[in-house]
């Protein structure tokens, strides 16, 4: 089943895992010694971040290394970039009415 990357990032713990991943690649037994969780429920966290493509895994020999593939996560800014950039004209606007209503200049008189 593949899921929506919103879903994966939706949870803190697998937000933090997205970080530990980020900078390098670990093996499941390093990934859990960051967290007060058990590693089944780190591992259940990993497999949702491969479903979504945010996490891949490699054999290495006898260790299982998983690296972050952020190009998602870039697709999601990118995505979210035109509302935030939507929703600052419209607080812009909204600061500059309110700065030039009469109301709000006879108060600073």
């Amino acid at each position: 089943m593949r899921r929506d990357v919103f879903q994966a990032i939706a949870d803190p713990t697998r937000r933090q895992i997205i970080g530990l991943l980020a900078t390098s690649s670990l093996n499941l037994n390093a990934i859990a010694d960051n967290f007060d969780i058990s590693r089944p429920a780190i591992s259940k966290h990993i497999r949702i971040l491969t479903e979504c493509g945010l996490v891949t895994i490699r054999q290495d020999g006898r260790e299982r290394l998983c690296s972050a593939d952020l190009q998602q996560l870039k697709e999601v800014a990118e995505w979210i970039a035109q509302y935030r950039e939507f929703w600052n004209g419209k607080l812009d606007a909204l600061d500059n009415f309110l700065t030039r209503s009469p109301r709000n200049r006879r108060k600073k008189q």
